[in-house]
């Protein structure tokens, strides 16, 4: 076993049939985990997981799609991960909504509140779910993927950056409560990631080019960034780390 080993663990990742979701459960994957695919569609959670088998060996992923924004979906969620792979072992809430883009000012109240819901609400369902049994059995790793928006203001998305910033206490909070029982919680805060979900923001040139030319990497990020991030974390190099945010940004944030 290496540092970086994830060796035997079960890793629920919400969010995984694309994007930074997809590069996490890949990465775990390839570091030995078994994994949970799951979004809101059942055809590209069945498509990665087939193709995470056809890569690895048959059972090293399965797909069980839920809606984040039902209770009742996210509790089937850690109920079947753990009656098909076993306790889960990691948890990676990556799956989040972000319905509205423009001021405050504009936002309609069930636009706010689907945020808000999907974004902290769900996150803290479905820890709930997944936390005692990690906690009865004293490990367990839990991470949130916020966002660089959770740290700073912003003119078009801020009531995602809010709900961010919500995710970044949560953690804390939780890693407080938890601390006793040896289950960790963090937070991955990336910076603009080339992914569908901020697409209306990197398919911009104006834009892109503002974002990069304050980056002092000179360019946007790429899922994959995300997924050395969650490994650290998943893993035993990650085993002393709680309550903090890692923030993958290029240097924006600097």
């Amino acid at each position: 076993m290496t540092l970086f080993s994830l060796a035997g663990k079960v890793a629920v990742i919400t969010g995984s049939s694309r994007g930074i979701g997809k590069a996490i459960a890949e990465r775990f994957a390839e570091h030995g985990a078994r994994v949970v695919i799951s979004s809101r569609k059942a055809e590209p959670c069945e498509a990665l997981a087939k193709t995470l088998n056809d890569r690895h060996c048959a059972g090293t992923a399965i797909s069980v799609p839920a809606n984040i924004s039902s209770k009742a979906d996210l509790k089937k969620l850690a109920e079947e991960a753990t009656r098909q792979l076993g306790p889960i072992d990691i948890l990676v809430c990556n799956a989040a909504s972000n319905p509205y883009y423009g001021p405050l000012a504009g936002i309609e109240d069930d636009q706010f509140r689907k945020i808000l819901d999907n974004n902290i609400i769900a996150n803290h369902w479905l820890i709930g779910f997944v936390a005692p049994q990690m906690i009865e059995r004293r490990a367990g790793s839990i991470i949130i993927v916020s966002s660089i928006g959770g740290l700073r203001g912003s003119a078009v998305i801020g009531a995602y950056c809010i709900s961010k910033a919500a995710d970044l206490q949560l953690a804390r909070n939780l890693a407080v409560e938890y601390g006793p029982h040896n289950v960790r919680i963090n937070c991955i805060a990336p910076g603009l990631i080339k992914t569908d979900f901020a697409r209306a923001l990197w398919e911009d040139p104006e834009n892109l080019k503002r974002r990069t030319a304050t980056t002092p990497l000179r360019r946007i990020g790429e899922p994959d960034e995300i997924a050395g991030a969650a490994v650290f974390l998943a893993s035993a190099a990650g085993s002393f780390v709680t309550g903090q945010t890692i923030v993958v940004d290029g240097g924006v944030t600097i």
